[in-house]
């Protein structure tokens, strides 16, 4: 049975969808924006949020370092939006603090070595892989020598560098999300049917779904798919500057993703055919024979 024990519950076959915010950089580098998009994560039902840390020395390439940029702070090289919008020891010792207060998970995508050590401190439940970082397999390895459980996405990926990465890693303790990294993502190139190939080709994996589509519908498509896990970027508002931002759900629109979720796992019961008490009075009065 394709199942993985994260912090206190199972992500994978028969267990409910385990429903991931990303809050990414959606915060802008505020801590109050933060708060703001963790409480409602919490409030919408979601099991965790997640974060993005990055060591901008080791992870911007050098010839994008000095590009300018207009920003919420004024015009800056890329190099210091980067520091920008990374959250320092404190300021994840107060989303600690917070998600513990709000009953809700919190982990991270890590994008270098250094960033794995750094957020070892805090004792996540699991990490995630960014689609980026696939084919990174000193920083796969890493990530997954900590012990905790590690969710990859495969997003501009072809399906031999999955099976690298895989196949590097080992099955255990592996949850794979099928992504198109596109942002945001045209409908028809969601391919959701990839949810399919990867439960056949990895059938002792959790299968999972990222999404960077707009609207919902699409991700509760996925769910019905069999997807047991899903990720979908959040945000306070997506108007709001950032690069992520158009690609996120509201908040309001993240409870009814939850929501739906939920009715969704309910609807799709367990393939027995049977008789229910609310159809034996239909049953009796309209048969003719």
């Amino acid at each position: 049975m394709a199942e993985v024990k994260i912090g206190n519950g199972m992500v994978g076959d028969g267990h409910p969808v385990y429903v991931i915010a990303e809050i990414g950089i959606n915060h802008n580098g505020s801590l109050e924006v933060a708060r703001k998009l963790i409480e409602g994560a919490a409030q919408a039902g979601c099991d965790a949020v997640k974060f993005q840390k990055r060591t901008p020395e080791l992870c911007v390439p050098m010839d994008q370092r000095q590009i300018e940029r207009d920003t919420p702070w004024g015009r800056m090289t890329y190099m210091d939006y980067r520091y920008k919008v990374e959250f320092g020891f404190d300021d994840y010792s107060e989303i600690d603090a917070y998600c513990r207060q709000m009953g809700i998970a919190w982990f991270a995508s890590c994008w270098d070595e250094e960033a794995v050590d750094f957020m070892e401190q805090f004792n996540p439940p699991c990490y995630k892989a960014a689609s980026a970082s696939l084919t990174d397999l000193a920083l796969l390895k890493k990530t997954k020598a900590t012990g905790r459980p590690l969710m990859i996405s495969t997003g501009m990926s072809t399906m031999e560098e999955v099976d690298a990465a895989v196949n590097e890693l080992g099955r255990e303790n592996l949850l794979i999300a099928h992504t198109n990294s596109t942002y945001p993502c045209p409908v028809e190139e969601l391919n959701l049917r990839m949810i399919h190939t990867l439960q056949q080709r990895y059938p002792d994996n959790p299968i999972g779904y990222s999404g960077h589509e707009v609207g919902l519908a699409t991700t509760w498509a996925a769910v019905a798919l069999g997807a047991t896990f899903v990720e979908r970027h959040v945000t306070l508002d997506r108007a709001m500057w950032g690069s992520d931002q158009a690609a996120s759900v509201e908040i309001s629109g993240m409870s009814r993703l939850v929501s739906n979720i939920r009715d969704i796992e309910k609807a799709l019961g367990d393939g027995v055919k049977r008789v229910y008490d609310g159809e034996a009075a239909a049953r009796k009065k309209l048969r003719r024979v």
